[in-house]
């Protein structure tokens, strides 16, 4: 079942984020930080957020998707973090979860998904299973997050 992360589930969010071991210490700060942000900041009585975390929850976390709007850009929305856990993947659990965002934001309306990700030889399933949901890649910045490391940008239209 997707559904919206709540607070109780912040563990096991970071927890799947450390199983894949794509991220340095570093970069899983951050995305404690993202997740502490988020539910620190929740708005009032249900009203609606401008960005989404999401969980596939099989009796407990086992898929995340985080997504928000692009700033100054008119329906362009980002998919920031999306991971399923190990012993899970290859079950469609990711292609659920993102189909999912891209269904939630079809119907308000949106134009566009973005997805940014490394052009790593280690991120290689990862740009191949964006290319295998009908993404493009869009764009790639050469040697963006170190040296020898590109960002590779992807992009669909919803």
């Amino acid at each position: 079942m997707i559904r919206l992360a709540i607070p109780d589930d912040r563990k096991a969010l970071m927890a799947i984020a450390e199983a894949i071991s794509l991220f340095s210490p570093q970069e899983l700060e951050e995305l404690g930080g993202m997740l502490t942000e988020y539910f620190d900041s929740a708005p009032p009585n249900g009203a609606l957020r401008d960005q989404f975390w999401l969980t596939y929850d099989d009796g407990e976390p086992v898929g995340v998707a985080y997504y928000a709007p692009e700033p100054y850009a008119d329906g362009t929305w980002n998919l920031y973090f999306i991971a399923v856990h190990p012993s899970r993947q290859g079950e469609g659990i990711g292609t659920k979860l993102l189909r999912y965002v891209e269904q939630m934001l079809a119907e308000r309306g949106e134009r566009i998904l973005l997805v940014e990700t490394s052009g790593l030889p280690n991120f290689e399933r990862t740009r191949s299973f964006y290319r295998k949901q009908g993404y493009d890649e869009e764009a790639r910045i050469s040697e963006f997050y170190k040296e020898g490391d590109d960002k590779v940008i992807f992009r669909k239209k919803l």
